[in-house]
């Protein structure tokens, strides 16, 4: 999977965000090679979905420095819109149009942004959906797909698109469980072809099988950064054992939750 040499592909240099008094990114300093996969987990709030966005300025960093392929997105006057074309964003929710079928989803982006004539658009459209198993699909709407198989279009859509980078906020959270691995099985054999892919995950079979690196977040800040077996496996840092304890053990994660709101007078 990870092929990484000269510029880091994604690079992150001190970066705060702030929501009003909220300061939810407290100095993160992150880089991610080319075509290596890492996984950003941590409990909910930690930043990670904050820091994912930050990449491509759909949340504006309060400080700090954010670079993609040697270009820096933070700079004022960057071309935001030719740096995010080089950038597939796959998010929770699929954010398919449904009046229109799965080739026009996948080909209206193409022909808007990168100026592709129809045919070449719906060509395009036909081999990433063929990548994504999902060719059968091609004539159908969305409202006739289950939410795995239109996570699945999501994710051909952005490859469409031919991104250099693709980041994914937790792309699994809104499905029922047995549709997980179809999606899952998409990301692995992109991995697997070298793309570089920061992913916002709660999945740990995922991050342990596939991710050179995994990283743990909590209260705005990075506890912990190596490769899956030393921050899953072994981890260092008391927070980081906690998290996962809770996370494999959700009776307890439910235990202490209630405990806490109690304690809070919620």
């Amino acid at each position: 999977m990870s092929s990484t040499s000269g510029t880091p592909e994604i690079q992150v240099r001190g970066l705060h965000k702030s929501f009003g008094d909220n300061e939810v990114l407290r100095g993160i300093d992150l880089e991610i090679g080319r075509g290596e996969v890492v996984c950003v987990i941590g409990p909910s709030g930690s930043g990670k979905s904050t820091l994912l966005r930050c990449v491509n300025l759909l949340e504006e960093p309060t400080k700090g420095q954010v670079f993609v392929g040697g270009t820096e997105v933070t700079h004022p006057d960057v071309d935001i819109d030719a740096v995010r074309r080089r950038i597939g964003m796959v998010f929770q929710q699929f954010n398919l149009f449904p009046h229109l079928s799965v080739t026009e989803n996948l080909a209206l982006p193409q022909r808007r942004v990168l100026g592709r004539d129809k045919a070449q658009a719906a060509k395009v459209a036909a081999d990433n959906l063929r990548r994504v198993g999902l060719s059968e699909k091609a004539d159908a709407y969305p409202s006739s797909l289950s939410g795995g198989q239109q996570q699945r279009v999501a994710i051909a859509r952005a490859l469409a698109m031919g991104p250099e980078v693709m980041l994914f906020d937790e792309p699994t959270s809104a499905l029922d469980p047995e549709l997980v691995g179809d999606v899952l099985a998409v990301m692995r054999m992109l991995a697997n072809e070298g793309m570089t892919m920061m992913v916002v995950t709660h999945e740990m079979t995922f991050a342990r099988e596939v991710a050179d690196r995994v990283v743990f977040m909590d209260d705005g800040v990075i506890v912990e950064d190596g490769t899956p077996e030393q921050v899953i496996g072994n981890p260092a840092h008391e927070r980081t054992r906690h998290f996962l304890s809770r996370l494999l053990d959700p009776a307890m994660a439910d235990v202490e939750e209630i405990s806490d709101q109690v304690g809070k007078g919620e």
